[in-house]
């Protein structure tokens, strides 16, 4: 058997005392939590430990004493062993430090069939081996066996670890790897330990109370002014962010907003479903629920931290937007970057009027389809102009929307070029149509000639019989088409290529939208400023090896890898990606359905 002592290293020089800590159940293990000073009175110990222990949930207990050499107190280490009958445990830990030396010596003292305490030194040997020839005294029901004995074999090893840093880290699953079923078992509970008993760690040097202690805060406990007077004001901006916030939902869940037209229109609009859902961050950050569990509270500090960050760039951005009258240049280069994209559409329609690239192409069609765009290209730059002496002040009040975020600004940006590409994506549907039209009276034809035609009931293709007026019609529409599907396909390739680009746009303004929202600031800021925050698990390094003495280890902190902080911290968000894979992107381009660039509120992932 191997007992480990899981001990803190801000002990290491503590006065001479009693050991405070835990029995892991199930294993072979104790925590110790701190050092009760000499001198003290037992009944005032035993009622703190009970006091502590109803306010952590721990099941604190005195483990055995702490002895270190010091001048007058010769006797200490003898009269703290007396005290295992004031405090009766199953086994009491007598720990001590020699001068000159790192590591401790360790008594346990047992309890026989009698119940009485019977001291047996455990020989502390290496990992794997030992020290050959050295003998332990057993008493009670255990042996220890030497270079010749026969019994078991028992081994003490110390685990020294940071308190400060355990008890403030987070310990997650392993993702990768065959873990120790026992170590995972016992890790968990010993982080529990030390994270659940912060109460024990509020008593300082400074308190008057009758009990002094050893642990991480001993020295004073750690605080910050600002922390503190940043939680007082809290409150009042919470409570008063919350009416806000219900009167604003109140207004928006109003009949006049709910009826079909501005619910399909809100619900299409990049705008509208970055301010419904920066209003749910906002109920969440400001909830008067306490954050008790750590999912829960890193989940409002990510959200907080990215609300922060995205109205922090939004006010760079309108504060570098009205300098040097930014505005204004805008305004004024916008008109002449419409005229000139609407120059080179009407190029562009000129171009597949004529013979594009050498085609032969069904000049009837060309001409109709071509006018057809033309006019609307007309009618586009015509509203363009009708709009100019109004697009400075537009641009003015646009700007002002950044106060309410970076991610605010971008959604209005997409929204603002779906309103100015507006004449291309009536192209595109009037290809998309058309063409789409065109290639599935084209298969339906196909399936004429082969006798074949499409079961809409039962959904497959059946057998079918066709008379020889019904054959010949056929024949003429399936020539029609097949003759036309050259210019209706050239119309709808050229314009498919100029809506992708606007999609891609979109897409792009769409993409840092989520990035803002989703991404974990705080969690990524913890993982590279105080990275034992977050714990993946813990490595262990030899501290001290000495004859004589048990192995000492140290046990670091193994923090979480950063694809992993992002994947478990990442805030959920409306997915703005295609629902659709590549695969299907493509059957749809080429049979000429139609791709919407909007995102849909309902698709909501994690």
């Amino acid at each position: 058997m191997v007992l480990k002592i899981f001990f803190p290293q801000c002990c290491n020089k503590a006065d001479s005392g009693l050991l405070v800590g835990r029995w892991i159940p199930g294993q072979n293990s104790a925590v110790v939590l701190a050092v009760i000073h000499y001198p003290f009175i037992p009944g005032q110990v035993k009622q703190y430990i009970h006091q502590m222990r109803g306010q952590s949930g721990v099941d604190l207990t005195v483990l055995g004493s702490w002895s270190m050499p010091k001048e007058g107190q010769e006797g200490m280490e003898s009269f703290l062993r007396d005290l295992s009958t004031i405090f009766p445990q199953g086994q009491w830990l007598q720990l001590s430090r020699e001068m000159g030396k790192i590591g401790f010596r360790c008594h346990v003292l047992t309890r026989d069939q009698n119940g009485k305490l019977v001291q047996q030194e455990k020989e502390l040997k290496e990992d794997g081996g030992g020290e050959k020839g050295g003998t332990k005294r057993g008493g009670g029901e255990k042996e220890v066996e030497g270079e010749e004995g026969g019994g078991e074999k028992d081994k003490v090893i110390f685990i020294h670890y940071e308190q400060r840093k355990v008890m403030l880290s987070q310990l997650h699953p392993i993702d990768n790897g065959v873990p120790d079923p026992q170590t995972e078992s016992q890790l968990p509970q010993v982080f529990g330990t030390v994270c659940q008993s912060e109460p024990l760690f509020f008593l300082d040097k400074y308190d008057d109370g009758p009990v002094k202690m050893t642990h991480w805060q001993s020295e004073g406990r750690e605080g910050s002014i600002i922390v503190e007077l940043m939680k007082q004001a809290s409150t009042p901006v919470c409570l008063l962010t919350t009416w806000m916030l219900t009167l604003w939902t109140s207004l928006c869940s109003s009949r006049i907003l709910n009826m079909r037209p501005m619910r399909f229109i809100s619900s299409k609009l990049s705008t509208c479903l970055q301010l419904s859902y920066r209003t749910e961050h906002l109920q969440t950050v400001c909830s008067p629920t306490r954050a008790t569990a750590h999912n829960h509270f890193m989940r409002k500090a990510n959200i907080f931290v990215s609300f922060f960050v995205d109205v922090s760039l939004g006010l760079l951005l309108v504060s570098w937007m009205y300098r040097e009258n930014r505005i204004g240049k805008l305004a004024n280069t916008l008109v002449p970057a419409a005229d000139h994209v609407a120059k080179e559409l009407e190029e562009l329609l000129q171009w597949l009027m004529g013979a594009p690239a050498g085609l032969k192409m069904n000049r009837a069609l060309d001409q109709v389809l071509g006018r057809f765009f033309l006019y609307h290209i007309h009618l586009w730059i015509s509203y363009i102009h009708l709009m100019s002496p109004f697009i400075e002040m537009i641009l003015w009040y646009v700007g002002l929307s950044a106060c309410l975020g970076l991610t605010f600004a971008l959604s209005l940006l997409s929204d603002i070029t779906a309103l100015l590409t507006f004449h291309i994506y009536c192209f595109y549907v009037y290809g998309a149509r058309l063409y789409c039209m065109t290639v599935y009276g084209l298969s339906s034809l196909w399936r004429l000639f082969r006798g074949k035609k499409w079961n809409v009931l039962r959904q497959r293709v059946d057998s079918c019989s066709y008379d020889l007026d019904q054959l010949f019609i056929g024949t003429l529409l399936f020539t029609i088409l097949l003759f036309l599907l050259p210019t209706t396909a050239l119309y709808y390739l050229v314009f498919t290529l100029l809506r992708l680009v606007v999609v891609m746009f979109q897409g792009v303004l769409h993409l840092s939208v989520d990035f803002i929202n989703s991404f974990p600031l705080f969690a990524m800021g913890l993982r590279l400023f105080r990275s034992y925050r977050l714990a993946e698990g813990v490595k262990f390094r030899v501290l001290c090896e000495e004859p004589g003495t048990p192995l000492h280890l140290m046990m670091d902190i193994n923090p979480l890898k950063v694809s992993s902080v992002v994947q478990t911290y990442r805030t959920p968000t409306y997915s703005c990606y295609p629902k659709d894979s590549w695969l299907a992107l493509c059957k749809k381009l080429f049979l000429g359905e139609l791709i919407y660039p909007w995102r849909h509120k309902t698709t909501k992932i994690d």
